[in-house]
C-alpha cells in the first residue's frame, strides 16, 4: 500500500478544516495510507514574503524535520507547495545543512492534484457533484509549479459536474497573502473583477486548489450576497 504524509497547511487547518478531511478521504479511497504531518503547521511563506527571515527559517526547519525522503508529502495548496519546492532555495541559501535536506526532500513534495494525476495516474475518483462549476487557477499553482491541466482533468471526470469557462481565468484573485492586508483597495478591485466574470459564465460554484483564493473569492461573494458557492478541489472530489 502506498503511504503519504498529508501537510494540512496553516490556512486550511485554521479556516478550512473540511478541506484537510476531504483530501485525506480522497487519498484513502484510492487505497493510500495517509499520515498527517503533525509537527509542521506552516511552511513559512507569510514571514518569508515579508522579509522576516528568522521566523521563516524556524518554520522551514520544522517542516523539513517532519519529512523523510522516500515518502511522498501531499499538500492541498499550490502556494504552499511552491514555497517548499521552490522558494526554500532562496530562504535556505545561507543554511547549507537545511538546504541539503530540502534538496533531498524536494522530489517527494507534491500538490494534491499533481500527485493524483501524475504520480498515481488516476483521473476518475468516483465523485459526483451536481453543479455548474468554474475553475479558478491559482497563481503559484500554474506559474511556479506548472500545474495547469491536472485539476481540470479531475473535474472533467466528476459525474454531474458541468465545467464552464470564464474570461481571463489566469488573472490573480487579489489575495496574495499579506498583499490583501497591506493593499486592500487594490486587492478588493482585483477580486471584484473576478466576480464579474464568474457571474457572466453562470457558475453555481467556483473551485480552486488554494484556500487563500477561496477565502478571497468567497469573501467577495458573501459581501455581494451572491448564491455562488466556493469549494476546494478536494471537497469536490470527495463528494458522492
Amino acid at each position: 500500500m502506498t503511504e503519504v504524509r498529508l501537510f494540512a497547511t496553516c490556512l486550511a487547518e485554521q479556516f478550512f478544516p473540511s478541506v484537510v478531511d476531504a483530501a485525506a478521504l480522497v487519498l484513502e479511497r484510492m487505497k493510500i495510507k495517509v499520515r498527517p504531518l503533525k509537527s509542521a503547521f506552516c511552511c513559512g511563506q507569510a514571514p518569508f514574503n515579508e522579509g522576516l527571515r528568522e521566523p521563516a527559517l524556524e518554520l522551514a526547519r520544522r517542516f523539513l524535520n517532519s519529512c523523510e525522503p522516500g515518502t511522498p508529502v501531499v499538500i492541498p495548496s499550490g502556494s504552499c507547495t511552491s514555497m517548499v519546492k521552490i522558494f526554500y532555495s532562496d530562504l535556505l541559501a545561507e543554511e547549507p545543512a537545511l538546504a541539503a535536506r530540502a534538496a533531498a526532500i524536494r522530489p517527494w513534495l507534491f500538490e494534491f492534484s499533481q500527485f493524483i494525476v501524475n504520480v498515481m495516474r488516476v483521473k476518475y475518483v468516483g465523485a459526483r457533484f451536481d453543479r455548474t462549476v468554474a475553475y479558478h487557477p491559482a497563481c503559484h499553482l500554474t506559474r511556479e509549479l506548472g500545474v495547469v491541466d491536472e485539476p481540470r482533468v479531475l473535474l472533467g471526470q466528476v459525474e454531474g459536474l458541468r465545467l464552464v469557462d470564464f474570461r481571463n481565468p489566469e488573472e490573480c484573485c487579489g489575495f496574495g497573502g499579506l498583499f490583501s492586508v497591506k493593499l486592500p483597495h487594490i486587492s478588493a478591485a482585483m477580486v471584484e473583477d473576478k466576480i464579474v466574470r464568474l457571474k457572466e459564465c453562470g457558475a453555481q460554484a467556483v473551485v480552486a486548489n488554494d484556500c487563500g483564493c477561496l477565502m478571497q473569492i468567497g469573501g467577495a461573494i458573501h459581501r455581494q450576497g451572491l448564491a455562488i458557492e466556493t469549494f476546494h478541489l478536494a471537497e469536490v472530489l470527495a463528494a458522492r
